[in-house]
């Protein structure tokens, strides 16, 4: 497991080696538009292709699944390919299955906000064991394995120790590639930033689940987000002491996109998804 947890933050700072070197030439930032407000770059592929070949040098039998995976994915060749839309159904083989974020905030990056990262998770039995996410605007940190404990720039963190949902600093994402559940969304919106301290969105879920692990986000929900969004995040978050399910109660998974609630507690978990829910 420390040698699966080496390879994914060296992957991950692989990736964010080309954010760093795309950053200073805008003019090179050839971005072609892949669906409504979801745009992949030329950044995107090239950190694709240098995360999954770190990863495919030191584990080439293990199972890949990473965002931009058709046509122009930049995938190496001889890395075994996941299953794409289901990366747990690898787990009656015992396969680790890498689940890569080349680039997690493209837009922000195409923007030069400094909202991103690149994110490097790996699922046992379909359930999140190593995460490393890196900030290449910060130079930000974050990793963990399961049973490790999790890490920040070398300092071990944990989540924050508030438990009245009045006090709590909320992260959210909005529902940019499914706006027709926008109206919903809004509706939650309106119930959870009266009933919070506040909402915060910052525009990388694996950035969000960094700052609830490290304690300066307090819990955090958003109705559409994919595994690659969230593999490395949740193991990061799970060993800081936190919690994590689907908006609608039902335990997370990890097979296929869906909503994600986190919390620093189950106390705020249950708190937060009932306010969201409207009960």
């Amino acid at each position: 497991m420390r040698e699966i947890l080496h390879t994914a933050l060296e992957a991950a700072q692989a990736a964010t080696a080309v954010h760093l070197r795309y950053r200073s030439v805008p003019e090179d930032r050839q971005a072609r538009e892949k669906g409504r407000s979801d745009f992949v770059s030329q950044v995107d592929l090239e950190a694709q292709r240098a995360a999954l070949t770190v990863i495919g040098r030191r584990f080439p039998d293990h199972a890949v699944v990473a965002e931009e995976e058709d046509g122009e994915a930049g995938v190496p060749d001889g890395i075994p390919q996941g299953t794409g839309a289901d990366p747990a159904a690898d787990r009656h083989r015992g396969v680790p299955v890498w689940v890569v974020d080349p680039l997690d905030g493209t837009t922000n990056y195409l923007h030069g906000h400094p909202q991103y990262a690149a994110s490097v998770g790996v699922l046992l039995g379909g359930e999140p064991v190593v995460g490393a996410v890196t900030a290449g605007a910060t130079g930000e940190r974050w990793w963990a394995r399961k049973d490790g404990g999790a890490w920040k720039d070398g300092r071990r963190i944990q989540v924050s120790g508030v438990r009245v949902l009045q006090e709590a600093l909320v992260g959210t994402g909005y529902p940019f590639k499914r706006l027709d559940l926008l109206p919903d969304y809004l509706d939650q919106f309106g119930r959870v930033l009266p009933g919070t301290v506040g909402i915060r969105r910052g525009g990388s879920a694996a950035l969000d689940l960094c700052a609830l692990a490290s304690g300066t986000l307090d819990a955090f929900w958003e109705l559409i987000l994919s595994p690659w969004d969230v593999a490395a995040g949740a193991a990061i978050l799970q060993e800081a002491g936190g919690r994590l399910a689907r908006v609608d109660g039902s335990p997370m998974g990890y097979a296929e996109s869906g909503s994600v609630l986190a919390a620093n507690s189950s106390v705020l978990l249950e708190g937060l998804g009932a306010l969201v829910r409207g009960e």
